[in-house]
């Protein structure tokens, strides 16, 4: 979401670091860069203005303007007041003093709501908790379907009463039945609309009468710009939100809603959705977003994603095999399958430090999960002998694997070259000089 905005930031501090010394006019120039940078990706004008504003008042210190680094400096400062704009420091679930625990999920129709609250529960299972869903959407059409087939997914418990009956009555009657199930979380997956009204609030305001939930979270969609932050102030201001949840923030968007929404509405971020999948949801950290935005990475976030997509006999065995360079077809399948997990190799790139650049190089086709489809395709269309054995594929077994898998003669080629250059890297870093003997060949 953020590649534009990063690559006119980096646009403005490439130069800075080639002063030696910076002048209040080299300041003042990148500071009118960074203000249009952040217009353009539909930040809101008096968050681009104040933000400007505090980067401007260090930046002009003798500190900063005498330092032997003064474009790092000026990008240090940038961050912080990123972190700070994105509000300071992470902000988690609050639990209540009774179990359970109550979440009640609201937001307008179309902004991931009913999804966001099944990620929420597979979030919290994944963390050891017992969590529960209660369907008090009673208004969309296939609401409470839908709610339950995602509750069959991730195997969470899902109390529905249909939609004849009063919302606020079937809220009460499922948190009654969270307490006998013992559940420690009680998630409410409540209704939406296409614009705010007077009735949605109403019947918001009885929901939240009836269970007096520990935490109001809106989900706000991150593409809708600047309508997005505006209805989050108006659903604070009318219901009072503990914490906001931004969906589809892998979207293709300027990012706006992001930078802008903690400072207009005072309302922290709690948890950004990544992706479709249902462990597409992160606990939100402002300085990591920050870091991403500016090209720095994420490794803490990405040594978590490993953490949660390989366990330590996945590992163990991945390095026996590197070792005795019997690593084939099938384990590059498992890489790539672990891959999709982590959240895809874009997203990936975008948490190693100074990757996100070569992203936007790489080209979409080599990074997006449709390419990695194909290429599992082309894997699922060989024999066991011929995963093991890539050498033994000829002309007839190339041509055989391509009308199986959809895919043309030149993609299975090219598939097989690049496990072959996989596979020699492997072999080159186990020889007695490994190291020097890669770096030779990729030089």
């Amino acid at each position: 979401m953020f590649e534009a905005l990063s690559e006119r930031l980096a646009g403005v501090f490439s130069p800075l670091g080639n002063k030696g010394r910076l002048t209040e006019k080299d300041v003042d120039e990148a500071l009118r860069e960074i203000r249009k940078a952040l217009l353009e990706a539909d930040v809101n004008f008096r968050v681009a203005r104040e933000f400007v504003a505090k980067i401007k008042e260090q930046a002009l210190t003798d500190e900063v303007m005498k330092s032997l680094t003064p474009g790092q400096q000026v990008v240090k400062i940038t961050n912080e007041a990123l972190v700070q704009i994105l509000g300071g420091e992470a902000k988690h679930l609050e639990t209540g003093p009774k179990s359970p625990s109550t979440v009640l999920v609201a937001g307008l129709n179309g902004s991931g709501k009913t999804t966001t609250a099944a990620k929420l529960a597979a979030y919290l299972k994944k963390e050891g908790d017992f969590p529960m869903l209660i369907a008090a959407d009673l208004h969309r059409p296939a609401a409470i379907e839908q709610l339950q087939a995602l509750g069959q997914q991730i195997e969470v418990e899902v109390y529905e009463e249909g939609s004849g009956t009063e919302t606020a009555n079937v809220a009460r009657n499922g948190l009654k039945r969270a307490k006998e199930l013992k559940a420690s979380w009680a998630i409410f997956d409540t209704a939406g609309r296409f614009q705010i009204d007077t009735e949605l609030m109403q019947e918001l305001e009885e929901v939240k009468k009836a269970i007096d939930p520990t935490e109001t979270l809106l989900v706000v969609d991150a593409m809708a710009g600047q309508d997005a932050v505006n209805a989050a102030a108006e659903f604070h201001e009318r219901i009072g939100v503990t914490g906001l949840v931004l969906s589809k923030l892998d979207g293709d968007a300027r990012g706006g809603a992001a930078l802008s929404i903690v400072s207009v509405t005072g309302v922290p971020i709690k948890f950004i959705g990544t992706g479709e999948n249902l462990d597409a949801l992160e606990s939100f950290h402002p300085d990591r977003l920050a870091s991403r935005i500016l090209g720095m990475g994420d490794m803490l976030t990405l040594i978590e994603k490993t953490r949660d997509a390989y366990d330590q006999s996945q590992i163990t065995n991945l390095e026996e095999k590197i070792k005795k360079a019997t690593f084939d077809l099938n384990d590059f399948l498992i890489q790539l399958q672990q891959v999709k997990k982590m959240g895809g190799i874009g997203q990936i790139m975008e948490m190693v430090p100074g990757m996100s650049s070569l992203k936007s190089k790489v080209g979409d086709q080599d990074v997006s999960e449709d390419h990695i489809t194909g290429v599992e395709a082309i894997i699922y269309s060989m024999t066991p002998q011929e995963r093991q054995r890539p050498e033994i594929i000829n002309g007839s077994r190339r041509s055989r694997i391509a009308q199986g898998s959809g895919r043309s003669p030149q993609e299975v080629n090219q598939l097989l070259n690049q496990f072959k250059q996989t596979r020699k890297m492997m072999r080159l870093m186990n020889s007695k000089r490994g190291m020097s003997n890669l770096m030779k060949m990729l030089g």
